[in-house]
């Protein structure tokens, strides 16, 4: 049986799974993303996921093993500096990986960047199936994004392209935790949605949650506040597809990650916005779409990152 191995690392969770040659998870383990903590804690937590993986008897009989990472990453050097995970500077993700003791021998991890994973999910299985230029975004914690290009994924020299999330939408608009101001990330993340909701006054109430999908839950009530930090969200986005459409003449726009779970709440203004900035006969009426792998789309897409570059060493992956 084909088997490979996947890490997702984002700023919430680390998650890992064994997948087999048509795209199905056979097993999964997960923790949550100790973010602020040492460089120390994360790594720990990273081999703590792969402790767990090693334990399925399917372990043994893996061929690859990809690892998504939120960005910004640097495929050649093996190394990330996720803006959501201060704790890792230049971090040396594929030397630790390359450590663990029950990683097979000839097994040589392969990075890409989360968004960009994602993206290759898309494109095989989900989606973006079937249309060579799309943009596939995922916006959680952060806001990050990935491209098909001439129907292949268009990773670029260090594997950032496609990073949709650090371009500004509002020049006078609230700092990024990049160090811009008024970068997508900054007004339509998970993040962005749900402090913009309390700074609102909008409140989750005893012991509640106060993260999006909570905003969510009280927009789909009718809560004006939670609607409007969706909409504020949306137009970002909006604003976002848009220019990119402009650039390379986009077929499909796919939208994942723990965001786009709102549904209509996020995607309803988004289509709204996309006609006042999507005005060019080019970019008008463009599909705009949830994704189709869910949650999982990272691990699936590492997979096959890590598949494609062990049958191909020195190309681009092409799914």
């Amino acid at each position: 049986m084909t088997v490979y191995g996947a890490l997702d690392i984002g700023g919430t969770k680390i998650a890992g799974a064994l997948i087999d040659g048509k795209g199905r998870l056979l097993a999964r383990a997960q923790r949550a993303t100790p973010a602020t903590r040492p460089a120390a804690d994360l790594a720990a937590a990273v081999m703590k996921v792969l402790d767990e993986l090693t334990t399925f008897p399917a372990w043994d009989e893996i061929s690859c093993l990809g690892i998504a990472s939120a960005g910004p990453v640097d495929t050649v050097a093996g190394t990330v500096s996720p803006v959501n995970i201060p704790g890792w500077r230049g971090f040396p993700l594929i030397d630790l990986v390359r450590t663990h003791p029950r990683l097979p021998p000839g097994v040589l991890p392969v990075l890409v960047g989360d968004a960009v994973a994602m993206t290759a999910a898309e494109h095989w299985l989900g989606a973006a199936r079937g249309f060579d230029n799309a943009l596939c975004m995922v916006v959680s914690t952060g806001v990050g994004g990935g491209l098909i290009l001439g129907g292949r994924v268009h990773a670029g020299r260090t594997g950032n392209a496609g990073h949709i999330g650090h371009i500004s939408v509002d020049h006078e608009g609230p700092p990024c935790v990049c160090g811009a101001p008024g970068c997508v990330e900054s007004l339509a993340s998970g993040t962005a949605i749900a402090a913009h909701a309390r700074a609102l006054g909008w409140t989750a109430g005893p012991g509640a949650s106060s993260n999006a999908a909570a905003v969510a839950a009280a927009a789909r009530e009718g809560d004006e506040r939670a609607l409007a930090a969706y909409r504020r969200s949306a137009r970002a986005l909006a604003a976002a597809i848009a220019a990119t459409a402009a650039l390379v003449e986009l077929e499909r726009v796919v939208i994942g990650g723990g965001v786009a779970q709102a549904g209509d709440v996020l995607f309803s203004p988004l289509r709204r916005f996309m006609s006042d900035y999507a005005v060019l006969d080019f970019t008008r009426g463009l599909s705009v779409v949830p994704a189709g792998l869910a949650l999982d789309a990272g691990l699936i897409g590492a997979a096959a990152t890590a598949s494609a570059r062990a049958a191909t060493p020195a190309g681009i992956p092409h799914f």
